[in-house]
């Protein structure tokens, strides 16, 4: 089977280009710069390298640097923004800062005549994000893309099968991304062999060798993250496998009685259910850093979860349902920690279990999807909203209190009704109301009110790395604004958050 090696060098978005080369059938593994040489790459035959972007200056003698007999090893290479700079750099180009002229967001490119650039119109839209730039190519390479602020958007010596660009194609805000990776492929001679179905049954099968005889314990939230984790363990382990669901009391509207009766017909008595509301509340009580909160909920999970397993004579291993995102965004090797995740950066380090097993720990959002369909679990099940393991936790602004969860849970269940009753084209994939920390003055009554402000989230999206805000119809927003401020007393008014990722994150925590 062809293999690209994506080799990593920090970049927040490394994980999606391999996601963009396995959508062409074509399988990719990560491997960070620290780990591989030259030499075990030749060995290991890849089709073609990806030299990712990253958040350093190749000019900064502490920065990530590699072989440049990578270069010369016959295989064909593909470098993105840091990459593309560290290939000049390797090559004898020069590198140097942008300055004001640093471009960020979309941004028109022009092409040139190149097979990488095979098939794609002279003019179209790119994603930007750096702050340095190619100032000059080296010898044998030639300029194949510029945009308004950077004359080297794209490089290439086609007679060494090296090309860079210094925009992000692996975004979907680059137009013609796909095309792009899609021509690098075809560079690197690919048959197009590999399937999401192989994942499933090779991880099956894996686990199978590697847990057999061993007890497993299993996080079980009821999205469907933990519930694909579940199908694959539970087809390679079976009654070895314990689920766990936790009530930390920072669930939406009647989740919990939800999740019991969807899980319980098909998990009996391997599902148990704990009540720790008190424990996670009180253990929150004062807190209103964000980082501090999801650090809390990481350790009392694994608290509880670590309880439980003795409660029922111990389980060698913890299961999570961790997904890439979860990972880079809580800093992975290089890359910077944009917010820890409860089952990622927050897990404490004296966990009482020989290991913790994430099967989907490399899969994005829509690659589990298809994982849980592949499994045979129900589509209703399969494209369920995300929710995060901290709850509305994340969801309020400053302290959390049972008032607080209060006003937050129906809020959030009347903007999901109406969304749901809408009828929309194109629904959200994630859409929530937060409790922010922010008052107002509102008329309630014929009476001054000095209350809450509701602000309501909607993202549409394919990876959940990026995500663009849904444009919901006005009058969904309105029937949602009166119901909320009709029905709850203390919030004085609602706003619609129109913030894509990047800049924002999806969650406001």
């Amino acid at each position: 089977m062809d293999t690209i090696l994506v080799l990593d060098f920090g970049g927040q978005y490394n994980q999606l280009i391999a996601r963009r080369i396995r959508e062409q059938n074509v399988y990719a593994v990560i491997e960070s710069f620290r780990d591989i040489t030259v030499q075990k790459i030749i060995e290991r035959g890849y089709s073609g390298i990806v030299m990712t972007g990253g958040p350093n200056s190749v000019n900064d003698p502490s920065s990530p640097h590699f072989d440049p007999a990578l270069l010369d090893a016959g295989i064909p290479v593909l470098g993105i923004c840091y990459g593309a700079q560290l290939m000049a750099y390797m090559a004898g180009g020069t590198v140097a800062e942008a300055g004001a002229e640093g471009e960020y967001g979309r941004t028109q490119l022009t092409v040139g005549e190149d097979e990488l650039f095979s098939g794609i119109p002279e003019s179209s839209i790119c994603w930007m994000s750096h702050r340095d730039r190619i100032t000059a190519v080296p010898r044998g390479f030639r300029i194949t893309a510029f945009t308004p602020q950077c004359m080297c958007a794209a490089m290439s010596d086609a007679s060494r099968k090296l090309y860079a660009v210094q925009f992000h194609p692996e975004v979907t805000h680059t137009r013609y991304g796909t095309q792009i990776f899609s021509n690098f492929l075809d560079i690197c001679g690919c048959d197009r062999q590999w399937k999401m179905s192989r994942f499933a049954v090779d991880t099956v099968e894996r686990y199978r060798r590697e847990l057999a005889g061993k007890k497993v314990l299993m996080a079980l939230s009821g999205g469907v993250d933990s519930s694909v984790t579940a199908a694959l363990l539970g087809e390679a382990i079976g009654n070895d496998l314990t689920c766990v669901f936790v009530d930390h009391g920072l669930l939406r509207k009647n989740e919990a009685s939800a999740v019991e009766e969807v899980f319980r017909p098909r998990l009996g008595s391997g599902l148990i259910c704990v009540d720790a509301k008190e424990r996670f509340l009180r253990e929150l009580s004062g807190v209103t850093d964000p980082e501090k909160k999801r650090k809390i909920i990481g350790e009392q999970f694994i608290r509880v979860f670590e309880e439980t397993s003795q409660s029922l004579g111990g389980s060698d291993l913890l299961a999570q349902g961790t997904i890439y995102p979860d990972v880079i965004e809580s800093g992975k090797g290089d890359s910077a920690v944009i917010k820890s995740h409860h089952n990622v950066g927050g897990i404490p380090s004296d966990v009482r279990f020989s290991g913790i097993v994430e099967p989907l720990r490399d899969l994005f959002k829509d690659e589990v999807r298809k994982v849980g369909l592949e499994l045979g679990l129900p589509g209703h099940i399969v494209n369920r909203q995300p929710f995060p393991g901290p709850g509305l936790a994340v969801r309020i602004t400053g302290e959390v209190t049972e008032e607080k969860l209060d006003i937050l849970r129906e809020a959030d269940a009347i903007f999901r009704e109406e969304i749901d009753a809408s009828g929309m084209t194109g629904s959200p994939d994630q859409y929530f109301a937060v409790l922010t920390d922010t008052s107002a003055v509102g008329v309630k009554g014929d009476s001054r009110l000095y209350g809450s402000v509701i602000a309501l989230r909607a993202v549409t999206t394919d990876d959940f790395m990026t995500a663009d805000w849904t444009r919901i119809p006005f009058e969904v927003l309105e029937r949602t604004s009166v119901r909320i401020t009709n029905s709850i007393p203390s919030v004085a008014r609602v706003v619609y958050d129109i913030t894509s990722k990047p800049p924002a994150t999806v969650e406001w925590e």
